[in-house]
């Protein structure tokens, strides 16, 4: 008998699962209790279906819920445990007496693969829709379909019923990814290029890392005028492109890279770190003391902040503890860690179709031969070096849009310009995958063309669950010839891979110079 099971992540033991002990750092009675409320959240939305009465609380503790058990998320057991019981409880409110729930890694090989496939899929979606509804953005049929999912993870399905459930799933999505881009657009306004410094200023500072834009609006608000700079990490560079958000002259900057560096980064820093969301790994003791996390995210002994009834938050403690700490006594420079002094984010959506003309008269006059997205995760997999090596490769005439932690790998070397266009455009967190998509709808309906039909080749790392639900979304819409690495999903079994391969020509990383052969045509 194994102490646990989980291959919901890329890295997961030997490309198969992690049976002892997680390789993100869970330990096995952390992975089971999150087994288990993902059970009691299935319980949640059988009863809520059942009896119809799908409330506000059974909709926030579903999201909520599964974004918990989301990787690097939460590795507090009490934490977890109070969570369970809230399920309980509001089951129990309900009324609906509970049914058996399935179980969740056995079974046929296949249906296990799909089940999971969709599970992780709710489970990357769950991200969304929270960040959204912290905004107060909501969508019924996005909400509606948490209860549906989980439901239909607790049925049996054929095959082709599993893969017509996925492919769904995939089209909802898509309408969440737009609910959140509407929700920080509308909150924050719209992104727009911004060149960041990434060395710190002397004084005391803050660093915060993370998804949460609402959480970093509010600890600009209160950190404005007290002599504390606040540093974006990881996947909160983005948040320097809206300008609700860099209107604050204190927002000085970035700090560091990707999450999977975070033990080294803050090793030895002033300051005390935010953590709104993923991705946290476990602390060391010599910085244990200086973290804070808040809403889903947990660890044992971190100080935790909570929201009040409206979901406000004091960061007192967090500011004054900056304060004691004092920051750097003189500017301090981190080209060590970050290969330079700038890098540029803001490239969303309503950047890149600003210059929509310019760039289709670009394509049109041979300027730009080809555009690649290349983006999601990053991770510490030996083998995504592949992605600094190809973004090197891509031609002269090529645009290379990114997105996600896994821009880190790349986001500092220096592809130049074409007619005024820099070469790597910064689309922003994977919470932003929906500008990516947006774009190439938007060059597909240019030039009168389906997405598969553009000069246009996706190349995409993958670390957690919200790459998944991306994945799907693009398969829901058709797109074909997708490059997905560093290693296939050990969760997807043979006969899944074979029936992605074939349908949509997934194309799994080789080396960079044989998949740009391929993409090109060459030899």
């Amino acid at each position: 008998m194994s102490e646990m099971f989980c291959f919901q992540c890329q890295q997961t033991a030997g490309n198969k699962a992690c049976v002892t002990t997680g390789v993100c750092g869970k330990q096995p009675e952390t992975s089971n209790l999150q087994d288990e409320l993902v059970c009691e959240l299935i319980q949640l939305a059988e009863a809520a279906t059942k009896e119809q009465n799908f409330t506000s609380e059974s909709c926030r503790l579903i999201i909520d819920g599964l974004f918990t058990t989301l990787t690097n998320v939460n590795f507090d057991n009490d934490a977890i445990r109070d969570f369970i019981h809230r399920v309980i409880a509001e089951r129990e409110r309900i009324g609906s007496t509970p049914v058996p729930v399935i179980s969740l890694w056995d079974g046929a090989n296949d249906i296990v693969s799909l089940r999971s496939t969709l599970l992780f899929g709710l489970k990357g979606m769950s991200a969304y829709a929270h960040h959204a509804r912290n905004l107060s953005y909501e969508n019924e049929d996005v909400n509606r379909w948490f209860y549906k999912g989980l439901c239909e993870v607790n049925r049996e399905h054929t095959v082709e019923e599993w893969i017509a459930l996925i492919m769904e799933f995939g089209q909802v999505n898509f309408k969440c990814m737009e609910l959140l881009d509407t929700a920080n657009t509308k909150s924050f306004g719209t992104p727009e290029p911004r060149r960041v410094h990434t060395d710190i200023r002397k004084g005391p500072f803050i660093v915060v890392s993370g998804h949460d834009l609402k959480d970093m609006a509010e600890l600009l608000a209160q950190t404005e005028g007290t002599g504390i700079n606040v540093y974006t990490h990881c996947e909160m560079l983005p948040a320097h492109g809206y300008p609700e958000l860099a209107k604050y002259k204190h927002l000085a900057g970035n700090f560091g890279t990707s999450w999977q560096s975070q033990q080294t980064e803050f090793e030895n820093i002033p300051a005390p770190v935010l953590f709104t969301t993923n991705c946290l790994m476990p602390p060391r003791p010599s910085y244990a003391d200086r973290i804070y996390t808040t809403s889903v995210v947990g660890y044992a002994g971190m100080k935790h902040i909570t929201g009040d009834k409206d979901g406000h938050k004091d960061f007192s403690e967090l500011i004054a503890h900056a304060k004691r700490l004092g920051g750097y006594e003189h500017d301090h420079s981190m080209s060590g860690i970050n290969g330079g002094h700038i890098v540029t984010t803001g490239f969303a959506h309503g950047a890149v179709l600003s210059h929509a003309d310019k760039i289709i008269a670009a394509i049109k006059s041979g300027a730009i031969k080809h555009i690649f997205l290349v983006g999601g995760c990053d991770g510490a997999h030996p083998g995504r070096n592949y992605y600094t090596e190809f973004v090197k490769q891509t031609p002269m005439d090529s645009l290379v849009l990114t997105l996600a932690c896994g821009k880190y790998r790349f986001n500092d070397i220096d592809l130049g310009e074409i007619d005024g266009i820099p070469r790597i455009l910064d689309m922003g967190q994977c919470n932003d995958s929906y500008s990516a998509i947006k774009v190439a709808l938007a060059l597909a309906d240019a030039f009168s063309c389906s997405i598969n039909e553009l000069p246009l080749t996706l190349v995409l790392s993958w670390y957690e669950q919200k790459a998944v639900c991306i994945l799907l979304t693009l398969l829901s819409l058709g797109v074909k010839k997708i490059y997905l690495g560093p290693t296939l999903p050990a969760f997807m079994s043979e006969t899944v891979v074979k029936f992605l391969v074939d349908t949509y020509q997934l194309q799994p990383l080789t080396a960079p110079e044989q998949d740009m052969d391929t993409i090109f045509g060459r030899g």
